[in-house]
């Protein structure tokens, strides 16, 4: 069993050359790097929703689960554990299931190297934030629109190059940068993850953000519909 030092507590798959076994009575879950691939644009396409649908439940889930929550799932998930964007458990994991305002300051806080963190919407509204003054992660959640604004526009001209991840350094040697924004979608909805420092994106912490707001959302749906 290979597991990723970074992410000590979501094993990765058994692999065995470049094949990969599947021994029964495991569950899905996204990686990281599969829910930065998997939440990158507004419209994500099938491969991208299908991984979407890993964290549209209370709880990991099996084969069987997956392909009900998404039809093309037995046909990518030989390609998603191949790009690391999927890992299989040994046992099933419960999703978040504290409120979203509870634990939110908590988990952004472990992504930045100096925990200092806000989470954002594309209107430039601040939801949350860690390590900083209430004024500050203002500042930085209408920068954060600003720049979304700025990366359609870019994008409309024909350069999609502005519409992914940014770094502000305030040192000639860019080395290190002071700030980070990391803009992602969830059912449609923009937000942006500013870091403080170091991005720490390797990070259990990441997936964990993606599925409490995605819970979030669904819970909010739900009690809409009644």
């Amino acid at each position: 069993m290979v597991r990723d030092a970074a992410s000590p507590f979501f094993p990765l798959s058994t692999m065995t050359g470049t094949s990969m076994t599947t021994p029964a009575s495991e569950w899905f879950m996204l990686t990281p790097a599969g829910v930065l691939y998997a939440f990158a644009r507004q419209q994500p396409d099938d491969t991208e929703l299908a991984l979407q649908a890993l964290l549209a439940g209370e709880r990991t889930l099996d084969a069987a689960g997956w392909a009900d929550r998404a039809a093309i799932a037995p046909s990518i998930s030989e390609q998603a554990l191949a790009q690391g964007w999927v890992q299989l458990l040994q046992r099933p994991l419960q999703g978040p299931d504290a409120k979203l305002d509870d634990f939110l300051q908590h988990v952004i806080a472990s992504l930045s190297g100096e925990r200092r963190a806000v989470l954002a919407s594309a209107e430039g509204f601040c939801l949350g934030r860690s390590g900083m003054e209430q004024d500050e992660a203002d500042t930085l959640s209408a920068a954060a629109a600003d720049y979304s604004d700025f990366a359609a526009r870019q994008a409309r001209r024909g350069w999609d190059g502005a519409t992914r991840y940014v770094s502000f350094h305030s040192e000639p040697e860019f080395l290190l940068p002071s700030y980070s924004f990391l803009p992602f979608w969830v059912d449609g909805a923009g937000y942006w993850l500013v870091l403080g420092g170091e991005p720490l994106l390797n990070n259990p912490a990441l997936v964990e953000l993606l599925w409490g707001i995605k819970e979030a959302g669904t819970r909010f749906a739900g009690n809409r519909s009644l």
